[in-house]
Protein backbone atom coordinates (compact mmCIF):
# COMPACT_ATOMS: atom_id res chain seq x y z
CA UNK A 1 0.00 0.00 0.00
CA UNK A 2 1.35 3.41 -0.92
CA UNK A 3 1.49 6.26 1.54
CA UNK A 4 -1.02 9.08 1.08
CA UNK A 5 0.43 12.00 -0.85
CA UNK A 6 -1.85 14.77 0.37
CA UNK A 7 -4.24 15.69 3.15
CA UNK A 8 -7.35 14.76 1.13
CA UNK A 9 -6.02 11.30 0.41
CA UNK A 10 -5.09 10.85 4.06
CA UNK A 11 -8.60 11.85 5.17
CA UNK A 12 -10.16 9.46 2.64
CA UNK A 13 -8.07 6.56 3.93
CA UNK A 14 -8.98 7.36 7.52
CA UNK A 15 -12.66 7.45 6.58
CA UNK A 16 -12.33 4.10 4.77
CA UNK A 17 -10.62 2.52 7.81
CA UNK A 18 -13.29 3.92 10.12
CA UNK A 19 -16.09 2.59 7.90
CA UNK A 20 -14.41 -0.81 7.68
CA UNK A 21 -14.02 -0.96 11.47
CA UNK A 22 -17.66 0.10 11.95
CA UNK A 23 -18.88 -2.66 9.61
CA UNK A 24 -16.72 -5.35 11.19
CA UNK A 25 -17.72 -4.40 14.77
CA UNK A 26 -21.41 -4.54 13.87
CA UNK A 27 -20.97 -7.82 11.98
CA UNK A 28 -19.19 -9.36 14.99
CA UNK A 29 -22.05 -8.24 17.27
CA UNK A 30 -24.67 -9.79 14.96
CA UNK A 31 -22.66 -13.04 14.71
CA UNK A 32 -22.42 -13.18 18.51
CA UNK A 33 -26.17 -12.52 18.83
CA UNK A 34 -26.87 -15.31 16.31
CA UNK A 35 -24.77 -17.68 18.43
CA UNK A 36 -26.26 -16.81 21.84
CA UNK A 37 -29.82 -16.65 20.55
CA UNK A 38 -29.55 -19.35 17.89
CA UNK A 39 -30.99 -16.84 15.42
CA UNK A 40 -30.80 -16.25 11.71
CA UNK A 41 -28.84 -13.06 10.86
CA UNK A 42 -31.86 -11.18 9.47
CA UNK A 43 -33.89 -11.81 12.63
CA UNK A 44 -30.89 -10.99 14.83
CA UNK A 45 -30.51 -7.59 13.16
CA UNK A 46 -34.19 -6.73 13.47
CA UNK A 47 -34.35 -8.01 17.06
CA UNK A 48 -31.28 -6.01 18.09
CA UNK A 49 -32.83 -2.78 16.81
CA UNK A 50 -36.29 -3.51 18.26
CA UNK A 51 -34.95 -4.42 21.71
CA UNK A 52 -32.48 -1.53 21.88
CA UNK A 53 -35.18 0.88 20.73
CA UNK A 54 -37.62 -0.35 23.41
CA UNK A 55 -34.88 -0.28 26.06
CA UNK A 56 -33.92 3.29 25.20
CA UNK A 57 -37.55 4.41 25.47
CA UNK A 58 -37.51 3.08 29.05
CA UNK A 59 -34.21 4.57 30.32
CA UNK A 60 -33.09 8.16 30.84
CA UNK A 61 -31.72 9.89 27.71
CA UNK A 62 -28.33 10.45 29.35
CA UNK A 63 -28.14 6.74 30.15
CA UNK A 64 -29.15 5.91 26.56
CA UNK A 65 -26.20 8.02 25.33
CA UNK A 66 -23.83 6.21 27.70
CA UNK A 67 -25.13 2.83 26.54
CA UNK A 68 -24.86 3.78 22.87
CA UNK A 69 -21.23 4.83 23.37
CA UNK A 70 -20.37 1.20 24.15
CA UNK A 71 -22.40 -0.44 21.36
CA UNK A 72 -21.48 -0.85 17.68
CA UNK A 73 -21.94 2.46 15.88
CA UNK A 74 -23.81 0.84 13.00
CA UNK A 75 -26.43 -0.58 15.42
CA UNK A 76 -26.95 2.86 16.96
CA UNK A 77 -27.36 4.38 13.48
CA UNK A 78 -30.63 2.43 13.08
CA UNK A 79 -32.17 4.39 15.97
CA UNK A 80 -33.66 7.88 15.73
CA UNK A 81 -31.25 10.62 16.83
CA UNK A 82 -31.41 11.39 20.55
CA UNK A 83 -32.73 14.89 19.81
CA UNK A 84 -35.83 13.34 18.22
CA UNK A 85 -36.63 11.17 21.23
CA UNK A 86 -38.78 12.16 24.20
CA UNK A 87 -36.90 14.03 26.96
CA UNK A 88 -38.11 11.57 29.62
CA UNK A 89 -38.38 7.80 29.60
CA UNK A 90 -41.78 6.16 29.30
CA UNK A 91 -42.84 4.16 32.32
CA UNK A 92 -43.62 0.55 31.45
CA UNK A 93 -42.73 -2.88 32.73
CA UNK A 94 -41.80 -6.28 31.39
CA UNK A 95 -45.11 -7.15 29.71
CA UNK A 96 -45.35 -3.89 27.78
CA UNK A 97 -41.66 -4.13 26.90
CA UNK A 98 -42.16 -7.62 25.43
CA UNK A 99 -45.32 -6.47 23.63
CA UNK A 100 -43.48 -3.47 22.14
CA UNK A 101 -40.74 -5.71 20.76
CA UNK A 102 -43.32 -8.21 19.47
CA UNK A 103 -45.20 -5.41 17.70
CA UNK A 104 -42.00 -4.07 16.13
CA UNK A 105 -41.04 -7.53 14.88
CA UNK A 106 -44.61 -8.56 14.00
CA UNK A 107 -44.19 -11.75 16.02
CA UNK A 108 -46.24 -13.35 18.81
CA UNK A 109 -45.46 -11.92 22.24
CA UNK A 110 -45.03 -15.49 23.54
CA UNK A 111 -41.82 -15.78 21.48
CA UNK A 112 -40.26 -12.57 22.77
CA UNK A 113 -38.70 -13.38 26.14
CA UNK A 114 -35.94 -15.68 24.83
CA UNK A 115 -35.28 -13.24 21.99
CA UNK A 116 -35.05 -10.24 24.34
CA UNK A 117 -32.80 -12.18 26.71
CA UNK A 118 -30.48 -13.06 23.80
CA UNK A 119 -30.22 -9.41 22.70
CA UNK A 120 -29.68 -8.27 26.29
CA UNK A 121 -26.94 -10.86 26.70
CA UNK A 122 -25.19 -9.86 23.47
CA UNK A 123 -25.34 -6.21 24.52
CA UNK A 124 -24.13 -6.96 28.05
CA UNK A 125 -21.19 -8.88 26.60
CA UNK A 126 -20.09 -5.62 24.92
CA UNK A 127 -20.63 -3.11 27.69
CA UNK A 128 -18.84 -2.58 30.98
CA UNK A 129 -20.25 -4.02 34.18
CA UNK A 130 -20.71 -0.47 35.47
CA UNK A 131 -22.78 0.46 32.43
CA UNK A 132 -24.86 -2.72 32.81
CA UNK A 133 -25.60 -1.72 36.42
CA UNK A 134 -26.48 1.82 35.34
CA UNK A 135 -28.97 0.45 32.80
CA UNK A 136 -30.45 -1.89 35.42
CA UNK A 137 -30.89 1.00 37.86
CA UNK A 138 -33.10 2.73 35.26
CA UNK A 139 -35.45 -0.25 34.98
CA UNK A 140 -38.38 -1.37 37.13
CA UNK A 141 -37.85 -4.61 39.10
CA UNK A 142 -39.58 -6.88 36.55
CA UNK A 143 -37.41 -5.55 33.69
CA UNK A 144 -34.31 -5.59 35.90
CA UNK A 145 -34.93 -9.30 36.41
CA UNK A 146 -35.08 -9.85 32.64
CA UNK A 147 -31.91 -7.75 32.13
CA UNK A 148 -30.08 -9.65 34.86
CA UNK A 149 -31.19 -13.10 33.64
CA UNK A 150 -28.53 -12.65 30.99
CA UNK A 151 -25.63 -12.72 33.47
Amino acid sequence: MTRPTNETELMQRRAQRHESHTRSTYAAFIRHLCEVGKLEPALAECAAVAVLSALERRILPAEARDLEAQLPRRLVEFLPPLEQRPPRPRRFGREEFLQTVADDLEKPVEEMEPLVRAVFRAMRDLISEGEAEDVASNLPPDLQALWRLTQ
